[in-house]
């Protein structure tokens, strides 16, 4: 009989098959019956359809391909069938993982001996109906198969239950830990968020006297120096420590406080350690559940390093600004001392003096000069004066500084070095530094007119990246501080004494340039100054300087010190000389005539080019002003050498600014003849070296 004559479908149980994956307890059992003899089929399917849902199969291969569909209580399997008999059909389900456990009950009308009764359970089978089959034998049997089937599900149901409570509960209690876990950490955070902040949690009664809270975070005893409890034992404490000139006035916006939904305000208040620290006191009116005002909850924020800060940053704007203006006037004065002393030359070489007018000119000259040195010392405060810096070992500072002074200390006063054996090099201008450092002493002489110490110290300082401020950047430093027994200065002007033109000395006994210098040389050179002092003990001055980079300090040990200018006398040039300050550009011209040059002039750097352009071979050297209306000097020379490369090129200039090339040669003014003539000298000589064809380097 062909398989495919067989209608499986319709012998099959009416009933429904369940939703694979769905509980046992919501579908049936299934029995697979398998057997090739259609009417066996209709006869089990009759016998068996009120105990389990019977599925039909008329040949071993149709009994595998239902056993890939479903999960069966039993399988009734006939022996003798085409194609795959029921031993092979038995072998076959028995060796798949999914189907290894189903009892199998063979049935069979032929073969009852033993033998084969013992192939058949060596095959899987759990059992034999033989036909003609009784309907009760075959439907007992399957009702127990079914019934441990189901009773299988059932256990099986209730375990996988009980194992998604357990997993629940342990995920529940997983959870739990977890936000248990992470509600500590939390407050933990909190705690040493709070305690790491420079602020002050408190509560306060409405009702209460001022200033009296009932509760403040852990970390006021760090910021005040005060127990809660010593707040609370004496009522006056808070305002008996709030800064004179806060008092009233906190005392006035506090009795306010009720009025007002946010309470606000800023003070100065003395911890514990007798130090003023500035507080910002917040805080807000917060009610009862019937809405009726109760107590305050407030933040008192030490912003005691935000207002140094600001502070500081005020005074470096202040220090800016008169810097940028002092410069100016500077480059302004100078180019009129050019000009003066341009002048007497000329007058000087052109014209036949007596004695009576040499001892004018020489003083009017002397006059000229002391113009010019106020002009540095402007400069050195703008940091705008020429520096030359070098690695400096800062041990024999002492030596030199001392021999300076030797005669301009008097009897009164003792020098004193404090210098570590350890200290490192510093990174200056070694001439500004003995002068910053001589000009410090002499201010500590005069704050002492009865005599006493003046102390010199040096030390190794280093700031880091948490502590670096706009003047003092982070990096490696020495302190050189000069510090007196002298007079003091009192907190109210201390922040002027580094301005220009500020003293603390009598009319006439002081310029007000001398710390300022010092400062302006400090920054210049990548530095700074602080200044601390106390009235009736002493004034202490540090300059801060930066120690040499590796590239700096590589150089300096490199560096041969017998190089020096050993330019000729007496070369003649043509120059073309470029300045927009008339006067300056007339007596330099009359200067360069008189030393032999040859001039051609020009107002700016569009009728220099002109020049330059008409014969660029016939100039030997630009002698150029730097600042100049529309082109600087500097971009004036890359135009000339774009057009004629390795021009030689001097730059003349009221003030040596960061931002003039290093490609250039930088005089500055004003001058007298011997200097331009050694800068000449030098521009051209370093032209020639550098047209000197390079030697074979193999």
């Amino acid at each position: 009989m062909k398989s495919s004559d067989l209608a499986v479908g319709p012998m099959a149980s009416p009933h429904p098959t369940a939703v694979e994956g769905s509980e046992i307890s919501l579908q049936k059992a299934r029995v697979l019956v398998v057997d090739d003899d259609e009417r066996n089929l209709l006869a089990m399917s009759h016998v068996l359809q009120d105990v389990a849902e019977v599925v039909l199969a008329n040949s071993g291969e149709e009994a595998l391909r239902q056993l890939l569909k479903a999960e069966f209580a039993v399988i009734l399997l006939d022996v003798y069938m085409p194609g795959i008999d029921g031993y092979e059909t038995a072998r076959i389900i028995r060796s798949r993982e999914q189907t290894k456990r189903v009892p199998i009950v063979f049935l069979t009308a032929v073969n009852k001996d033993d033998e084969h009764l013992l192939r058949g359970y060596a095959m899987g089978a759990v059992d034999y109906v033989f036909k003609p089959v009784e309907p009760m034998v075959v439907r007992s049997k399957v009702t127990v198969f079914v019934d441990l089937f189901n009773m299988t599900k059932e256990v099986q149901r209730k375990a996988r239950l009980e194992q998604q409570l357990l997993d629940a509960n342990l995920r529940a209690n997983a959870e739990r830990l977890r936000i248990e876990q992470d509600l500590r950490r939390a407050e933990q955070r909190q705690a040493a968020i709070i305690h790491s902040l420079p602020i002050i949690l408190y509560l306060e009664d409405l009702a209460a006297q001022a200033r009296v809270p009932k509760f403040v975070s852990g970390n006021f005893a760090a910021l005040t120096g005060f127990e809660l409890s010593e707040l609370q034992a004496s009522p006056g404490l808070w305002s008996e420590r709030l800064h004179p000139d806060d008092r009233d006035r906190v005392l006035a916006a506090l009795a306010d406080r009720p009025s007002r939904p946010i309470f606000s305000t800023e003070y100065r208040w003395r911890c514990a350690d007798g130090s003023y620290r500035h507080f910002l006191d917040q805080a807000v009116l917060l009610p009862d559940p019937s809405g009726n005002p109760v107590e305050y909850a407030g933040t008192l924020l030490d912003i005691t390093e935000r207002k140094e800060l600001e502070s500081q940053l005020t005074q470096a704007r202040k220090m800016d600004a008169i810097g940028q203006l002092t410069g100016g006037i500077a480059h302004d004065f100078n180019n009129l001392l050019a000009a003066v002393l341009g002048g007497l030359g000329l007058i000087e070489r052109r014209l036949p003096l007596t004695e009576e007018h040499l001892k004018i000119v020489g003083m009017t000259r002397h006059a000229a000069e002391q113009g010019a040195e106020l002009v540095k010392r402007l400069l050195a405060f703008a940091r705008r004066q020429k520096l030359e810096p070098e690695v400096i070992n800062v041990a024999s500072l002492a030596g030199s500084v001392a021999d300076l002074l030797e005669h301009s200390l008097g009897g009164l006063v003792e020098l004193k070095w404090d210098v570590r054996s350890d200290i490192g090099r510093v990174y200056a201008d070694p001439t500004q530094l003995e002068l910053a450092l001589m000009n410090l002493i002499i201010n500590a002489r005069d704050a002492m007119p009865e005599g006493g110490v003046v102390t010199i110290s040096a030390m190794n300082a280093q700031i880091d990246e948490a502590h670096a401020s706009k003047d003092l950047v982070a990096g490696d430093y020495i302190v050189l501080t000069v510090e007196d027994q002298g007079t003091g200065i009192s907190p109210e002007i201390l922040d002027q004494v580094l301005e220009p033109f500020f003293t603390t000395k009598a009319v006439g006994k002081g310029t007000g340039l001398g710390l300022s210098m010092v400062y302006g040389f400090a920054r210049q050179s990548g530095g700074s100054v602080r200044v601390e002092s106390e009235v009736g003990v002493g004034t202490s001055v540090s300059i801060w300087l930066p120690q040499p980079s590796a590239l700096s300090l590589r150089r300096h040990l490199l560096d041969d010190p017998s190089k020096g200018l050993t330019s000729p006398v007496g070369l003649r040039f043509n120059i073309l000389l470029v300045d927009d300050n008339i006067a300056v550009r007339a007596t330099t011209a009359a200067l360069l005539q008189d030393l032999g040059h040859t001039v051609k002039e020009a107002g700016d750097a569009e009728e220099a080019l002109d020049l330059f352009r008409i014969d660029p071979m016939a100039i030997d050297i630009v002698v150029s002003d730097y600042a100049m209306p529309r082109t600087s000097g500097t971009d004036l020379v890359r135009h000339i050498r774009a057009l004629r490369p390795g021009t030689p090129a001097l730059i003349v200039t009221g003030y040596a600014e960061q931002a003039i090339s290093s490609e250039v040669t930088i005089l500055t003014k004003p001058f007298e003849a011997d200097h331009l003539t050694e800068f000449l000298n030098k521009v051209w000589e370093d032209s020639l070296v550098l047209e000197q064809p390079h030697g074979d380097t193999e």
